[in-house]
């Protein structure tokens, strides 16, 4: 079996079968996404949420999702067909293309690549253009403002996650996501993640994906109870649920970054236990629970509020805390804290 994996259709056989295998646990992991997320709603609605379709109404996402696939394609009159398909497809590829760098363990990682974090960031910025494609290839002024509107949104905090995680890159001296969760290993357990040292840059990246992914209280390109899922309002069947499959995803990928970047990865919080996949799994539905409450629980903002609130305030915070780190890794303050780079990380 080795000889054969060394050749070179072994090597794309097994790249393949990796690639599958990620591929499943994120689709899998979509379905009981949803189901989380309605049952989390309905918790705080004081609701029962899906219960009849299968076991507790686990089967809810599945018969959804047949719903859709079986609905007709209603393509609007005077739209640009190929682009129209195109932008959902692209969407939901490259949330998934952006998996392919996110480690799960040591060495559970389909590309280990030195640059995975301008991947991801590579990834994430080409999504802007399945969402203003989609807008305007509708041929419909209303999409194509809720287009414009998303893609004003995910550009604008794109720009505050970039620059929070170039602390972490300051703190670490890579953009390998093995090597920071490595950097954050150590004696004390959760106390050694980079939560701690950079506290409050975890607030702000967890407020910019929200916004990032158009979750509420930001989801204003979308707000389905006003606009009718702005940019996706001509979209429907298939191709409606490649987009709300894509977003879903999208979020997935937001708690792994935050799983990977601040809390340890599939480190042990609890100094003795083992570390593992499962706990990179765990943390990664303890953040999604996170959105999920925000979604039931925070009013929405106004679009102007919005644009305030990355350009006038997590911008000017995230580009502060980049000096404030690179001074405080310089001079090596509270033994290294803020420079992992050079106690082994």
């Amino acid at each position: 079996m080795a000889e054969f994996l060394a050749t070179p259709f072994g090597t794309f056989l097994l790249i393949m079968l990796q690639a599958l295998g990620i591929i499943a646990f994120v689709m899998l992991s979509l379905l009981f996404l949803v189901y989380g997320d309605r049952k989390i709603w309905a918790a705080v609605q004081m609701r029962r949420g899906p219960n009849v379709v299968g076991p507790w109404g686990l089967l809810q996402s599945v018969a959804d999702a047949l719903k859709y696939i079986v609905k007709e394609i209603v393509v609007p009159a005077g739209s640009d067909k190929f682009v129209f398909f195109l932008a959902p497809m692209l969407s939901f590829v490259l949330a998934i293309l952006a998996w392919a760098v996110i480690p799960f363990d040591q060495g559970w990682v389909l590309a280990d690549i030195n640059v995975a974090i301008l991947f991801v960031f590579a990834i994430s910025s080409l999504e802007v253009y399945g969402v203003i494609m989609g807008g305007w290839a509708s041929n419909s002024k209303y999409p194509f403002l809720g287009s414009l509107r998303s893609a004003a949104q995910m550009i604008s905090y794109e720009v505050s996650l970039g620059l929070i995680i170039i602390g972490i890159i300051i703190s670490t001296g890579s953009m390998n996501f093995s090597a920071i969760v490595a950097a954050q290993d150590g004696a004390y357990g959760l106390f050694n993640w980079y939560w701690l040292p950079h506290l409050p840059m975890v607030v702000l990246f967890f407020v910019s994906a929200l916004a990032e992914t158009n979750r509420p209280p930001f989801d204003l390109p979308e707000a389905e109870s006003e606009l009718v899922a702005g940019f996706m309002v001509e979209y429907s069947s298939t191709p409606y649920l490649l987009f709300m499959a894509g977003e879903y995803i999208a979020i997935f990928l937001m708690c792994a970054l935050i799983s990977l970047l601040f809390f340890g990865g599939w480190l042990s919080p609890i100094p003795g236990l083992a570390d593992g996949w499962w706990w990179m799994v765990a943390k990664m539905w303890v953040f999604f629970f996170m959105f999920a409450m925000v979604k039931a629980i925070v009013p929405r903002y106004r679009y102007d509020q919005l644009m305030r609130i990355g350009w006038k305030v997590f911008l000017p915070m995230s580009l502060a805390w980049v000096v404030i780190v690179a001074f405080l890794a310089k001079y090596q303050v509270l033994d290294g804290a803020w420079a992992r780079w050079t106690v082994g990380g």
